[in-house]
């Protein structure tokens, strides 16, 4: 039997004389057909290499087979590490991921939303926007019974489950490293306000200070998550009557730019300026000097994400309660940070 292209169920029956949908029955151990009906097909199956139509089963049952993703930005490390678990995890369950981008938009954080539905997709991951004060549209996909699960950036008000790294213990640690090291006067640049992520983070950085009898001073705690930004904050800061002797930043990429600026200011890191950012990107490990750091396991996180959706997919035993897990951040020590002589 000659055949081009794909084998069909439809070659299979008109192969072996009988009917396409005895074929079906038989590849599916269906106990109507007969043990030697069913050897046949299965022989002449293996012999053809058939493979049953993906798109053609997801359609017969109701099933698209497709989880759908939501990611802030790309471009990033951690988010690239976040997808990279997400994948791994979901083409070994036999699901594909269809991955939208809202670049920071909550305007195009909804759009993704609403296309993501329209495609059928059997469940959500979804990280906010930097903008996402309303979950309106989140609130309707929940209300729909779509299996949701929230990563990195998450709220309160939406009731499912959740993936999150302890953001307070990681930058509490960051900056008892810096006080551990003789920093006397340690800024932070700190993510948009409302985001829980940004909370956290000031929160430990606080908290170490106060823990450590430092003085807290509001005017070295700046708005700043991006390496463009940094490049202008940091001059700021050094131009201070009292200049810091250290900055935390909310993530690698904004720690980049205040390396950049001191450069161009002439100060050495870390002999005059000890720098700690957050994340653990790739660009940490080459910056001169190299980046000390927070790991927030982004693969890790995409991996426990996707999990948790999966066990919602797959299982369906009834109302479970919902699970917030929260991983743990470590510290990375290179080269932009001087030993440290506590305990962090």
């Amino acid at each position: 039997m000659s055949i081009k292209g794909q084998v069909t169920i439809k070659d299979l029956a008109k192969e072996l004389g009988i009917s396409p949908s005895t074929v079906s029955k038989a590849l599916k151990n269906n106990p109507d057909i007969s043990e030697s009906t069913r050897s046949k097909v299965i022989s002449l199956a293996r012999k053809l290499k058939y493979n049953p139509n993906p798109i053609a089963l997801s359609l017969r049952s109701s099933k698209t087979k497709i989880i759908g993703l939501v990611i802030p930005q790309i471009v990033h490390h951690f988010f690239s590490s976040v997808i990279s678990g997400i994948e791994d995890v979901a083409y070994d369950a036999g699901y594909s991921v269809m991955i939208y981008q809202s670049n920071e938009s909550y305007n195009r954080e909804v759009m993704a939303c609403d296309a993501l539905m329209s495609s059928r997709v059997e469940g959500l991951l979804i990280s906010l926007s930097k903008e996402t004060r309303n979950y309106d549209h989140l609130k309707r996909m929940v209300d729909y019974g779509l299996p949701m699960v929230m990563y990195d950036r998450v709220c309160d008000e939406i009731k499912t489950d959740k993936v999150t790294v302890d953001d307070y213990e990681g930058a509490y640690g960051a900056v008892s490293h810096l006080i551990g090291s003789g920093c006397k006067k340690i800024a932070h640049l700190t993510g948009p306000p409302g985001l829980r992520i940004t909370d956290l983070r000031r929160s430990g950085y606080l908290d170490a200070l106060q823990d450590h009898n430092m003085k807290i001073d509001r005017d070295i705690i700046v708005y700043c998550d991006n390496f463009k930004q940094s490049l202008i904050r940091t001059k700021q800061l050094m131009n201070l009557a009292q200049a810091p002797d250290a900055i935390f930043t909310v993530n690698d990429l904004t720690a980049t730019g205040v390396m950049k600026s001191l450069a161009e200011m002439g100060k050495r890191v870390p002999q005059d300026v000890s720098l700690i950012g957050f994340s653990n990107s790739l660009i940490s490990q080459v910056t001169n000097p190299t980046l000390t750091t927070v790991d927030q396991h982004g693969y890790q996180m995409g991996q426990t994400a996707v999990q948790l959706l999966l066990d919602r997919l797959i299982r369906k035993e009834g109302e479970q309660p919902f699970i917030h897990q929260v991983l743990k951040t470590d510290l990375v020590v290179r080269g932009s940070t001087k030993k440290s002589h506590i305990l962090s």
